[in-house]
């Protein structure tokens, strides 16, 4: 206990008056964190965001980013310069694919003066589905991070959660490129990444959640109960029992609760709006995930090869629609990326 001699004589207050002054004398002297800052004591805040200014205000330890926010930055004015200089550095017989390695690299340079961890480039995800092509497109990026004086350890490569995803994965782990396999919907891909050694897992709560309500849009899905938090909670749980290495990253992320309900796992990457309400909050943040409880818990060891993996994931309708959806929709993003940088190159 810290006691404070006051030298000065207080005014006599009523009882009331007594308790409203000391506890507000007490909120003074000792400030409570903002939620940000509560919830980095045990988590370790991603930003999940192209846009610089929004890392350089939340003071993240890393970064993400994915086709979907490159290309929405690399369409804003303050960042037209990026994408002239990629287009400038790829040199004009260089193929669309070729520009974008290069426009992904940029931006992760930038962001890597900002961050002081890893940043996450992203494979092409029409390559979901090719071993061989995300295994040559990975040690390309990570070529050219090399070639910029940037060490292979503080670049994580995306890689979707494909069958094929996972084992381009681990061999890339192998030769010491760490990965970050996204589009991550179930506990089967969740325990075929921790078994091939991969470095972090992207399980995407809010689109889980966005599954869950369109399918019972009745039902109440608020705090522990929302499926993307038990989903994740289930796979750090399982990750923690067994003492795979691989990192649990909540990603994709609906609401402020759904942060505040995984506080404790390993990572988390929130977009800006969301590090913008939990940094205004000075609401206190409770630890729900621990390792020494996830180590305590009764749960049995599970192992998938290609043909229970592919079946389980039939089996797991979400998990199938939205890997499916996740690779669609970012490969459109790529298509228009690339429409973008012919357009620029004319």
């Amino acid at each position: 206990m810290v006691v404070f001699v006051l030298f000065t004589p207080l005014p006599r207050l009523d009882t009331r008056r007594r308790v409203s002054f000391k506890l507000s004398f007490s909120l003074n002297l000792f400030p409570m964190p903002n939620q940000l800052d509560q919830l980095k004591q045990f988590t370790v805040v991603v930003a999940d965001t192209g846009d610089f200014q929004s890392m350089k205000s939340f003071a993240p330890r890393d970064a993400t980013t994915n086709p979907s926010l490159i290309l929405k930055a690399a369409a804003m004015p303050e960042y037209a310069a990026l994408l002239d200089q990629a287009i400038a550095d790829a040199g004009s017989s260089a193929r669309l694919d070729q520009v974008i390695d290069r426009l992904l690299v940029v931006f992760g340079l930038e962001i890597l003066k900002i961050v002081p961890g890893r940043v996450s480039s992203e494979v092409d995800a029409r390559l979901s589905f090719d071993t061989a092509g995300t295994l040559a497109k990975a040690r390309e990026i990570i070529a050219l991070y090399e070639k910029a004086g940037i060490s292979k350890d503080r670049v994580l490569i995306k890689i979707a959660s494909t069958w094929e995803g996972i084992k381009a994965a681990e061999v890339l782990e192998k030769e010491g490129i760490h990965c970050n396999l996204t589009l991550l919907f179930s506990f089967a891909q969740a325990v075929a990444c921790a078994e091939a050694k991969i470095t972090l897992i992207s399980p995407f709560v809010g689109r889980i959640l966005d599954w869950h309500k369109a399918k019972t849009p009745a039902a109440n899905f608020a705090g522990a109960a929302d499926p993307g938090v038990i989903s994740v909670t289930q796979i750090y749980t399982y990750y923690k029992k067994f003492g795979y290495a691989t990192e649990v990253m909540g990603a994709s992320f609906r609401n402020k609760g759904e942060v505040l309900e995984l506080a404790g796992c390993d990572l988390l990457t929130i977009a800006p709006t969301l590090l913008a309400e939990l940094a205004a909050s000075n609401e206190p943040v409770v630890r729900q995930l621990d390792p020494e409880c996830a180590a305590a818990a009764n749960l049995t060891k599970v192992s998938f090869d290609e043909k229970s993996f592919r079946f389980a994931l039939n089996e797991d309708a979400l998990a199938t629609e939205k890997t499916a959806e996740g690779i669609r929709l970012f490969s459109a993003d790529i298509v228009k990326l690339e429409q973008l940088i012919a357009a620029k190159r004319k």
